[in-house]
Order: C-alpha cells, then sequence, then structure tokens
C-alpha cells in the first residue's frame, strides 16, 4: 500500500513554494500518494503564537541568505515579491475553493500562484496583479474570485486551519506521513526517509 504525504501550505511561505518544488517528485518516485491541505499561516501564527520569521529582523536577514542557498541546491529561481510577507487570505480561499470545487484546475493555479510571488516577484495581494497572473496563466480571474467569495469556501479555509493546529501545526510547510509531523522544506530528507522505510 502506497504512503501519503500530507502538504501543509500557505501560499505566502517561501520555504513552501521551496517545498512544493521538490515534492512531486519526491512523492513520485517513492511511489507516494501527495495530498494538498490549504491552511491560512497567519490564522495558524494567531492560534499558537508563532510568527514569521522576518518579524526578527536578524533572523528575517539570514532567512532570505537560507532560502537562497536551497533555491541553488534545488536548481529553482526564487525572487521574494515587494512588500513580503504577502497578505495571503483572498489566494488562500481561492485556491482551497478551487480545491473543493474545481479541483481538475488545482495544481495548475497553484503553479500560477507559486510562479507569480517567486519567481515573477508579484505581490499578489493587489488584485489588479493577481488578475493579470491568472489571466497570463491561462485560468479565468472572475470564477477564482466568485470561489474565495463563497461562504462555504471560507468556512473550509477556517476550519482547515483549525484543524491543522488541532494537529499539532504551527507553521509551514509542514508534511505528515503515516502520523508524524515534519516541518521546515529543510525537513525534506526526513519525509523521504519515512516513505523509503
Amino acid at each position: 500500500m502506497s504512503k501519503t504525504v500530507e502538504f501543509f501550505l500557505d501560499l505566502g511561505s517561501p520555504a513552501t513554494y521551496l517545498a512544493w518544488t521538490q515534492l512531486p517528485t519526491l512523492c513520485a518516485r517513492h511511489g507516494a500518494h501527495l495530498e494538498y491541505r490549504p491552511i491560512l499561516l497567519g490564522g495558524v501564527f494567531q492560534a499558537t503564537g508563532n510568527a514569521s520569521p522576518v518579524m526578527v529582523p536578524a533572523k528575517g536577514r539570514y532567512l532570505r541568505i537560507d532560502l537562497k542557498r536551497h533555491a541553488d541546491r534545488y536548481g529553482v529561481p526564487l525572487a521574494l515579491p515587494p512588500g513580503f510577507p504577502v497578505n495571503t487570505l483572498l489566494l488562500m480561499r481561492g485556491l482551497i475553493g478551487t480545491q473543493l470545487f474545481a479541483p481538475e484546475r488545482f495544481e495548475a493555479l497553484l503553479k500560477v500562484l507559486f510562479e507569480g510571488l517567486f519567481v515573477h516577484a508579484r505581490n499578489l495581494s493587489e488584485p489588479a496583479m493577481l488578475d493579470e497572473t491568472l489571466a497570463q496563466g491561462g485560468l479565468d480571474a472572475e470564477a477564482f474570485h466568485a470561489l474565495a467569495a463563497r461562504p462555504e469556501v471560507k468556512d473550509a479555509l477556517r476550519q482547515a486551519t483549525e484543524q491543522a493546529v488541532e494537529r499539532g501545526l504551527f507553521g509551514a510547510p509542514t508534511f505528515i506521513v503515516e502520523g508524524q509531523m515534519y516541518f521546515g522544506q529543510d525537513r525534506l530528507d526526513f519525509v523521504e526517509q519515512a516513505l523509503a522505510g
């Protein structure tokens, strides 16, 4: 029986973007099922008392260096959008809404949004920039906004975030494999070890 990797993500996290560049291939290598779990990182922080590392100036400066090191190791581009960190409430509502009601578009949307933020360095909390990025990716901006505005989608994101906190999450990216939690894109070697074991 193949194992499952639950991947808890918020689009605003560059470490989560880096994990996303590696995780599908890693899972495929081990015949594992990758299950995307969109959450709102701001809600997780509020519930747990955690905060973004960029809120500590020295840590924030180091984080940028460390992220670049990992991007270079993975051979992927990385650029932070202006105004980073970006408010992702609308993005995450649209993402989880797509997952629930148009799952065939989920992975394409995830790619367009992650690359918009961290390859093209666009601040997607700006509505015009978001709409332009969606259109350039061949996605319907109007449909995205309509999904994001649905009350059941707002509830779904809130519930997913609350459930993640109840399971012990305090940040993103977080991975759960067979009940074991791994935090941070720099822990993918442990995820791989869990899949191989």
